[in-house]
């Protein structure tokens, strides 16, 4: 599982400090999906980057499946799959040649790449395009491809950050689909959105996050009892005060 603690984050820029995150703490367990929602500039992504250890918290640690962000990252980054909001593919390459070169990176042998590549790219709807440039993807094919990327070491611990975004109905249906499947394999499943459609449907719990804090923290039953709500939008617009430009 993962178990943050604390966490803080501080950009530095011209001189000037910005607190990306106040100090946050939340588990997701294994055999969940765990939902970070909140607006853009919320610490989403910035949190999910230090539990794949891309950043180092100014302070705080996390757990990720009994291993330090701070002491073990090799460690980690062997049991995660990380899925970010750029997707960084290789446009002169095909899907087969992505992940046969990803596998590789993981310390694969090419009879269990193979394998591996065959049941995502079904699982995914890729099984037709597996051999095109993915210069000519959509957005869609290339989100797609860039899930089978990040689980082709088949990790216990998945962090996708906005998986689902510009993405398509069908296509998104795909995404979350095949999470829940993840989640229903026993593995721990941590994604961040803005969408409050997608924590509704596919969420165990979540936490609400607004300017580097937590504000509210849950399974979506509980917080509607709790504020006396009727949605989750009801919830997320009485704790996320709007923001207009000056």
């Amino acid at each position: 599982m993962i178990e943050a603690k604390k966490l803080k984050k501080v950009f530095k820029s011209r001189g000037k400090s910005v607190e990306a995150l106040k100090g946050i703490s939340f588990t997701a367990k294994d055999g969940e999906i765990f939902g970070l929602l909140g607006p853009n500039g919320a610490g989403k992504t910035t949190t999910l980057r230090i539990l794949s250890t891309m950043l180092s918290p100014t302070g705080g640690t996390a757990i990720v499946e009994e291993h330090d962000i701070l002491k073990e990252k090799a460690e980690i980054r062997r049991k995660i799959g990380f899925l970010s909001t750029e997707t960084g593919l290789y446009d002169r390459l095909t899907p087969d040649d992505t992940l046969k070169f990803f596998g590789k990176l993981a310390g694969m042998e090419m009879t269990d790449i193979a394998k591996r590549a065959d049941y995502l790219f079904d699982r995914l709807d890729l099984k037709k395009d597996r051999k095109r440039l993915i210069s000519g993807f959509s957005t869609g094919m290339k989100q797609k491809v860039s899930i089978a990327r990040a689980l082709i070491h088949d990790p216990s611990v998945i962090i996708f950050d906005e998986p689902t975004n510009g993405l398509d109905v069908l296509t998104a249906k795909t995404v979350t689909d095949f999470l829940k499947e993840m989640r229903d394999e026993g593995k721990t499943v941590i994604i961040s959105t803005h969408i409050l459609s997608v924590v509704e449907k596919i969420c165990d719990r979540f936490v609400i996050i607004d300017t580097g804090s937590i504000v509210a923290e849950g399974t979506l039953p509980e917080l509607l009892e709790k504020y006396e709500a009727v949605e989750l939008e009801d919830i997320f617009f009485k704790l996320v005060p709007e923001r207009r430009d000056a």
